[in-house]
């Protein structure tokens, strides 16, 4: 009997060696994940990875707490293979978080602004998004929880269907933004600026006495790209800025920021639809040049420059949308030179603006 109830400790004392092997595992991964990760959003998550490991210890505690109550057949041992499988499950959501935020970082956006959106600015739960939406209010862009589900399925297919552009976003990006606010997994930006018309924007070229200088953005959708073409433009003496109302960035507090004050100085108007907007340009003798692969180099088109122009922009992926394209006058390009064959639509708005510059200036 003796021999018996050795074997069965014996074999208890094998799981928990096991237990132990797998939790210790898991928090040897946690760490490497934590080391990993690199900027302020670490910073945060460092200071979860004690956490982490806290957690996995008290799975250890568990584990054995497990063995022992097996040996004395106690009923504790079901609530204690509950807190450890609970703690796994855990860490396997503090994982899927890194995760989650690798992904947000690789595209380019801050994680690391507080300040993105102000709660000033920002609309936060489900109810109150859905209605601003229903209501037609200018907003500049949603932002969901990365897994949220229920209501907040039928608000992207609202936003889709209204033009605005939806970020997923981790869920404690989410937190940031609201301040505090109960988001519900959902916050929608809306406008901290005034608009201008096209309308001001040719009266402001007239009154300078110079042939209008405009540029006409086709669904520029990232904030800093769109703050860093308004800095440009006020530098360049350009005479407004043109974006779309649909699936574009519109003037969020990034894009201020980026900006570096050049936006309170740039007249930036907000239409319909490029493709009228366009016709309207030409109507007033504004030549109207996408900027493109395809298209002249820039400095064979400089007597074009000289005079009336609008350049038109594309969208960082995707390039000029094909409607937009037939109505420009002509097409200009930049010239590459090297192994890449684009820039950076900022990057190469700042190129011809700077030759249109020098056209008119030399």
């Amino acid at each position: 009997m003796a021999r018996s109830d050795k074997k069965k400790t014996g074999a208890h004392g094998k799981n928990r060696r096991d237990a132990h092997g797998v939790y210790r595992r898991r928090a040897e991964r946690g760490k490497a994940a934590f080391r990993s990760y690199d900027g302020k959003a670490g910073d945060e998550f460092r200071g979860d990875s004690s956490s982490c490991s806290s957690r996995a210890k008290r799975s250890d505690g568990n584990a054995n707490s497990y063995g022992s109550s097996q040996r004395g057949g106690n009923m504790s041992s079901y609530d204690s293979s509950q807190r450890s499988r609970n703690s796994s499950s855990r860490l396997r959501d503090t994982y899927r978080n890194i995760s989650n935020v690798n992904e947000w970082e690789s595209r380019g956006d801050s994680f690391a602004e507080e300040q993105r959106a102000p709660a000033a600015n920002l609309i936060a739960g489900r109810n109150p998004v859905m209605e601003a939406i229903k209501s037609g209010r200018e907003i500049e862009r949603i932002y969901m929880a990365a897994g949220a589900e229920g209501s907040v399925v039928k608000i992207r297919a609202m936003a889709k269907d209204a033009g605005i552009v939806v970020d997923t976003v981790p869920r404690i990006v989410l937190d940031r933004m609201a301040h505090g606010e109960k988001h519900q997994g959902v916050a929608a930006e809306i406008s901290a600026y005034s608009y201008s018309t096209v309308e001001k924007i040719l009266k402001r070229a007239d009154e300078s006495e110079e042939p209008p200088f405009i540029l006409v953005l086709d669904e520029i959708s990232d904030p800093h790209n769109l703050g860093a073409i308004i800095r440009t433009a006020e530098c360049a003496d350009a005479h407004g800025v043109i974006i779309p109302k649909r699936n574009a960035c519109g003037l969020t507090s990034t894009v201020a920021k980026t900006s570096a004050g050049a936006l309170e100085r740039m007249s930036v108007a907000r239409v319909t639809n490029i493709g009228r907007t366009i016709e309207e340009l030409q109507r007033q003798g504004v030549w109207v040049a996408a900027v493109d692969m395809n298209g002249k180099a820039y400095y064979e088109t400089e007597g074009v420059m000289k005079g009336a122009i609008a350049l038109v922009i594309g969208n960082e992926g995707k390039g000029i949308s094909r409607l937009v394209r037939e109505k420009c006058d002509l097409s200009i390009s930049i010239p590459m030179k090297g192994s890449i064959n684009s820039l950076n639509a900022s990057n190469a708005a700042a190129i011809i603006m700077y030759a249109v510059r020098r056209s008119r200036d030399c």
